[in-house]
């Protein structure tokens, strides 16, 4: 059924994360022990951290002449952290660990020392750029950035070329992205045209209402149009929004506020990406309630039947799930004579691979072959998932409220954060694939612009194709066609 997002009433079953992620804790030697040692030592020589003071965690980000942070780490703390300190304070706290060790505020510097260090701070800053571009939209961020560059290029003015470079980068990234988002918010939001008036059109042939079957009618084609919009949709999501979805004020922090107020706490691409997926259900939905005649009504849910199947073989899980749900809503799904003419051997086996039963373990199980048959791909084609949204978003939600962000010793329990990382770094692998398939804008345009019913107009056209069968239905069909039609 269509979704909505970061809200607990829209997730009802416990999801598969791992139990002991909620932490015993550890003794108290342990991590004393771990906070004697210099940064990253427990990456680098040890067993990976499970827990640890925030002030530990963000010396273990900080590089130095010979030491720099494993990547997994980089990414986990920087999508974590965002929970405890706000980027532009903890890249603040980035560089005056910095300027500290490497006594950069001194005169004259150590350029042997500098010229070792270096290239290993620009390297930490790009990747900060590249994974986490929205955070320098804040002008604190770039300042910071420029400030430290410029306490080591006194050794290396080749340290400023590289920064003018990824200055550039980032600044035609975000310009990108922010063209994207607008597209992406406009296209959503207008698509939410909802034209119950339709209704009356059903009696009066010839239609006036353009269907998708006169658009296109190859399911294979269709189901490579909804492939693209489903990742045009997830190459606009950055990992930090799975965090601020679901982010609460830190208990530890002394500030009556969390570290996003409701203006920072960018969720926009992830909201649009649901409001996408309860759009095509409705859509799915409205094609199937709209054509007057049975024999119609039976084409258009074997047509989209077979653009379900299409969708589950190039691994596009959200789509499939979103037609499955339309086609499930309770409008559609008592059209029972309708039913009784479609072939629907082919929808059972695609509702049974969607089944919640065991945690969706089916679809979860395709899900995995799909992200095999992506990591050993030959071609774009063979790389693409895409995961059911509303349960990775769920995933995620459960993984947040079942494990503390912090431990009672007040270390934060970064086992939690290795596991969400792992999850959303997942994802951003398969949102980077290029889309195969060419464009066909006419079906694209129709995706996005086509009128759909609202729920009571779906009724309405469901009772109008067949009638109410029950005292119940009958009365909700006579204030629909009064409240909706105007007509008694």
């Amino acid at each position: 059924m269509p979704q909505t997002v970061c809200s607990g009433t829209m997730f009802t079953t416990p999801s598969g994360f791992s139990p002991h992620l909620a932490c015993a804790e550890p003794g108290e030697e342990e991590e004393a022990a771990q906070e004697d040692q210099g940064p990253g030592a427990c990456l680098a020589d040890g067993p990976p951290i499970t827990s640890a003071s925030l002030d530990t965690l963000i010396q273990n980000l900080v590089p130095t002449a010979d030491y720099y942070p494993k990547k997994a780490y980089v990414f986990t703390f920087l999508l974590s952290a965002r929970l405890f300190i706000p980027p532009p304070e903890l890249l603040a706290r980035v560089c005056e660990l910095c300027i500290k060790q490497q006594q950069l505020d001194q005169s004259p510097l150590d350029t042997a020392k500098v010229r070792k260090f270096g290239p290993k701070i620009l390297q930490l800053l790009t990747e900060w750029t590249e994974t986490f571009p929205t955070d320098f939209r804040d002008e604190k961020m770039v300042g910071h950035l420029k400030d430290i560059i410029h306490r080591i290029a006194q050794c290396d003015e080749a340290y400023w070329k590289t920064l003018n470079q990824v200055l550039q980068k980032l600044s035609q990234r975000l310009a990108l992205m922010s063209q994207g988002e607008e597209s992406i918010v406009k296209v959503s939001l207008n698509a939410s045209s909802i034209s119950d008036k339709l209704v009356a059109f059903k009696t009066k042939p010839p239609p006036i209402q353009k269907d998708m079957l006169s658009i296109c009618n190859d399911p294979y084609t269709l189901a490579q149009q909804l492939t693209h919009v489903e990742l045009e949709h997830l190459s606009h999501i950055g990992p930090e929004e799975f965090v601020q979805a679901f982010v609460q004020k830190d208990p530890l922090d002394g500030t009556q506020q969390p570290c996003f107020s409701d203006q920072k706490k960018k969720t926009t691409n992830l909201e649009a990406y649901v409001r996408w997926f309860n759009r095509l259900c409705y859509l799915v939905a409205t094609e199937i309630c709209m054509p007057a005649k049975k024999k119609q009504r039976a084409q258009v849910i074997e047509f989209f039947i077979d653009v379900a199947r299409e969708c589950f073989n190039i691994g596009n899980f959200n789509s499939l799930m979103a037609i499955i749900s339309g086609m499930n809503m309770s409008p559609v799904s008592r059209l029972k004579k309708t039913w009784g003419k479609a072939k629907t051997a082919k929808f059972f086996i695609l509702e049974h691979q969607m089944d919640p039963t065991g945690n969706f373990y089916n679809y979860r199980t395709a899900l995995r072959g799909a992200a095999h048959r992506s990591q050993t791909a030959n071609s774009n084609r063979e790389r693409i998932v895409i995961p059911f949204f509303s349960l990775l978003i769920k995933d995620i939600y459960f993984l947040n409220e079942g494990c503390a962000n912090r431990l009672p010793n007040g270390h934060v329990n970064f086992e939690k954060f290795v596991e969400l990382a792992r999850q959303v770094g997942e994802f951003m692998t398969w949102k980077r694939v290029e889309c195969p398939f060419e464009e066909d804008r006419a079906i694209l345009h129709y995706l996005h612009t086509a009128p759909i019913f609202s729920e009571d107009g779906l009724y309405l056209a469901s009772y109008e194709s067949e009638s109410p069968e029950n005292q119940v239905e009958k009365d909700r069909w006579k204030a629909l066609r009064s409240n909706v039609l105007g007509k008694t």
